[in-house]
């Protein structure tokens, strides 16, 4: 088969399916916000991201699948204005307290997700569009040209990089098969097929996460194995409790896992200004 023959789209759509069911919904980052506004205030993933982007005074910036202000909050101080979209109430409520906290002035917050009408929730044309770790969509070519609708100059993306920050560790304490998903691959070739030659960084971070105590690592795990049976709860809460190990009054996992994102960019006014 040719590449050109290749629908990408159909491959991530499947991608999607296999991995991402349960992330569709609100109500699963509703739950996770607390623990993923503590941790990725500290992982450095937001600091290379910045890196990258490269924000500028001027700029509007709209920002898909904000949760609780990752970019939005540290992006903040260095660009004129900024939508942040999240259809978690609970992340936009840690997003408004963030704000309110740090005194931020110039991020508006939508509930809002990729399958809305964004006209109708006036999101209105930025100059730069991000979707940074969010693209869980079935339909990732109406996606990116959306995007491209509402970004007047650069569109930013990232995306997994093979397991991302799933553990195979932890799937097979429980024994429960793991099934790959989506991999950035996928856009990049989609975004060649559109004819758009988009730039590529990778951000690498290396996570060795904390928790207080069993119970804690077990909630924080959660997310990777939805739907848990109740066996699979005994079965990784003997695995945490023979292998977490105690350093500065926290418990860890042994080993440091590296996750990979790949950020990719191009421009949608045809001029090669960044």
């Amino acid at each position: 088969m040719r590449m050109p023959d290749i629908d990408w789209n159909a491959l991530w759509r499947a991608g999607h399916a296999r991995r991402f069911m349960s992330a569709r919904d609100p109500g699963f980052w509703d739950k996770r916000a607390p623990e993923f506004a503590r941790h990725v205030q500290t992982d450095g993933y937001a600091s290379q991201f910045m890196a990258i982007l490269k924000p500028q005074p001027a700029w509007r910036v709209l920002d898909i699948g904000c949760a609780a202000g990752t970019l939005a909050v540290p992006m903040a101080p260095r660009v004129k204005a900024i939508t942040a979209m999240d259809p978690s109430a609970r992340m936009r409520e840690l997003l408004q307290q963030r704000c309110d906290n740090e005194g931020i002035g110039n991020i508006r917050i939508v509930d809002g997700r990729w399958e809305d009408d964004w006209d109708v929730l006036g999101v209105g044309v930025h100059d730069v569009a991000i979707a940074s770790r969010s693209l869980i969509v079935d339909d990732l070519q109406g996606a990116i040209e959306k995007l491209q609708r509402h970004a007047s100059r650069r569109v930013v993306l990232s995306a997994m990089v093979g397991d991302g920050p799933h553990d195979r560790r932890i799937f097979d304490a429980v024994g429960r098969e793991f099934i790959a998903g989506a991999d950035y691959i996928l856009l990049v070739n989609l975004l060649r097929q559109m004819g758009i030659f988009a730039d590529l960084t990778f951000i690498c971070q290396h996570q060795q996460k904390n928790y207080r105590d069993v119970e804690d690592a077990l909630n924080g795990m959660r997310w990777m194995l939805q739907g848990m049976t109740p066996d699979e709860e005994d079965r990784l809460r003997t695995y945490l409790a023979r292998t977490l190990v105690r350093e500065n009054g926290r418990w860890k996992l042994p080993y440091q896992r590296i996750v990979r994102w790949a950020v990719i960019g191009w421009n949608t006014n045809g001029v090669d200004d960044f």
